[in-house]
């Protein structure tokens, strides 16, 4: 049975956590403060939470934290993460102007977060869905797409079959350089939604021809 830690207690952390728990793995929640972990598995109904710096359960971490913080947490973790597949989910906004990418151009949050654990197998995924349409699962009735990118194929493949298990569509992205794309388009959805052109509970789903 796969097991998940999530670091963070926010919106799209418990998104990600009802995604764990109905794919059947076993859940931890830490997060800075236990009582908001405590609420995420108290409202899921399953899992254990815990205190950042508790020692990490699962085989998959997800960084379920703003770019900033992510970052942090993963160079103040790195031993404990080292070996792990870590899952970056940010969107690197510049919120002050929410008109660009705060990570240099060809580069990426997730390669910032790889740089600061060099050891972890960290891989990109959930960055262009929002919290209600992951938590659905569907879009225009079909699985919601979860894009998915790594240089470690093995990594890739355990979050791409976490994905599948919890009944959404795991979808292989290509390689770690794929993360600048996904931040992209995780950024062209939020503007769209902030002008009204779309709402905060839509997403992708892929249909084949």
């Amino acid at each position: 049975m796969t097991s998940v830690s999530i670091i963070g207690a926010g919106g799209m952390a418990r998104a990600i956590a009802a995604v764990a728990t109905n794919a059947g793995a076993d859940l931890q929640v830490v997060s800075r403060d236990p009582t908001e972990a405590r609420t995420v598995t108290t409202e899921l109904g399953v899992g254990t939470p815990g205190a950042l710096g508790d020692p990490l359960t699962g085989e998959i971490v997800v960084l379920a934290l703003p770019f900033a913080a992510a970052t942090a947490v993963a160079a103040q973790q790195r031993d404990a993460l080292a070996g792990r597949v870590v899952v970056d989910i940010t969107n690197p906004v510049d919120f002050a102007t929410f008109d660009a990418l705060v990570v240099p151009a060809g580069s990426s949050a997730t390669a910032a977060i790889q740089a600061a654990a060099p050891d972890a197998r960290v891989v990109k995924a959930f960055s262009t869905t929002f919290a209600a349409a992951l938590q659905r699962g569907t879009l225009a009735g079909a699985p919601l797409a979860v894009l998915v990118a790594g240089d470690d194929d093995g990594a890739r493949q355990s979050v791409v079959d976490l994905v599948n298990a919890a009944g959404l569509r795991g979808v292989h992205a290509g390689g770690l350089k794929r993360a600048r794309e996904l931040e992209a388009l995780g950024f062209l959805q939020m503007t769209l939604a902030a002008s009204g052109a779309t709402t905060w509970d839509g997403g992708f789903a892929l249909v084949a021809p």
